[in-house]
């Protein structure tokens, strides 16, 4: 049992924010299995719990797991259970906060805002402009790559690092928790209607030590977004098809943006289930793609090793503890997960409506769970 799912990830996730039954038949084929090349399977044919599945599923249905917009498991490359609901939904909006989409029908082909799994995504793409030599190592001082804000460079502010903007642990002061995005107290809301965000970020009056304390913050994503960008010399929505969606095929999406042009690094992007699986499933095989390396290996391992205090959170990945190492969870608000599941050979894609629902982790940890023990309770020989 994961020790920091009960605990940790729990009110983590909160704050993070955060047609097809298989259990007799096999999925639908894809729309374009040229793009997809999606291998599918029943899930007891790789070794799920087809009763375990289908009361999952049936649940759902029924709305014990209140708004749940899809359900995907892949296992042992094969993608086994697939999964879509019909419940209202919204749109991430800059102004606003967001814009209700009103009651929809999900299907493989409809898009959902993924929120923060968008961190993780530009995790992955400074791992990847880390590996092509374009954005520095993480010991290097943050105010040192804006020199533009050089007024802010304060002695306390000097000892800030990259790693400590990777892992969300600058030591200054924000707060995306105890004010629901929109609202202008909150950090992240205020940093999106500043004209200069990368000041309104720097500005912060550093509270304690760097690496001293995890606290949620969007605007390191924000900051990282800018590195990666002054790095490879383009916006990074359009460094992300180059060199990491259009190599996982990845077609349909949005990246939503600022009124100022900017990609809404920290919470922006909208994909499609699959394509959240294939994020996943490339960190499984540890940043390879059909035999071609997307990610170097030794990112997807950094990224996804402890590096705050208490040990659950990576570089803009959550961790949770298993018997058979550390799992890694791309979190968005609103109950968007992408789990990464090593020991079980295995990746669950979760998309919801749960933005306003205080219970939003406990009921997408209690989906985690329980197809990771689908997972566990029928041994198929791998």
């Amino acid at each position: 049992m994961r020790s920091l799912w009960g605990f940790r990830m729990l009110a983590a996730a909160i704050v993070a924010g955060m047609i097809f039954f298989c259990g007799s038949a096999a999925p639908a084929e894809a729309t374009n299995p040229s793009a997809d090349e999606w291998r599918l399977a029943r899930p007891g044919d790789v070794g799920l719990d087809p009763a375990a599945i289908k009361k999952l599923v049936a649940a759902i249905r029924a709305g014990e797991y209140s708004d749940i917009h899809s359900l995907l498991v892949i296992r042992h490359d094969q993608l086994a259970v697939e999964e879509y609901f019909a419940g209202p939904d919204e749109r991430r909006d800059t102004v606003v906060g967001s814009r209700p989409l009103g009651n929809v029908q999900f299907n493989a082909s409809t898009l959902h805002d993924a929120r923060s799994v968008t961190k993780s995504v530009v995790s992955i793409l400074f791992g990847i402009a880390r590996s092509q030599g374009t954005v520095p190592g993480v010991d290097t001082p943050l105010l040192s790559l804006f020199p533009q804000y050089k007024d802010l460079a304060t002695p306390e502010r000097m000892k800030i690092q990259l790693r400590h903007v990777l892992s969300m642990s600058p030591g200054w002061a924000w707060d995306e928790s105890s004010k629901a995005y929109g609202d202008p107290l909150n950090s992240e809301t205020a940093m999106d209607h500043q004209p200069d965000r990368i000041r309104y970020i720097l500005s912060q009056p550093v509270v304690q030590a760097p690496g001293e304390k995890f606290e949620y913050d969007g605007g390191t994503t924000v900051l990282l977004a800018s590195i990666i960008e002054h790095g490879v010399g383009m916006p990074i929505d359009r460094y992300a098809q180059k060199v990491l969606f259009g190599p996982l095929g990845i077609t349909k999406y949005e990246w939503l943006h600022y009124p100022d042009g900017a990609a809404i690094a920290a919470s922006g992007l909208r994909l499609l289930p699959r394509d959240m699986a294939k994020i996943g499933l490339l960190y499984l095989h540890k940043g390879e793609w059909h035999g071609k390396t997307v990610v170097p290996t030794s990112w997807v391992t950094e990224s996804t090793s402890p590096h705050v205090p208490g040990d659950f959170y990576g570089y803009h990945w959550w961790l949770g503890k298993t018997s058979a190492g550390i799992d890694a969870v791309a979190v968005g608000y609103g109950g968007q997960r992408v789990l990464v599941d090593p020991g079980q050979d295995m990746v669950v894609v979760i998309t919801a409506g749960l933005y306003k629902d205080p219970q939003q982790s406990q009921i997408t940890n209690r989906i985690l769970s329980e197809c990771t023990q689908a997972a566990g309770a029928k041994s198929d020989g791998h």
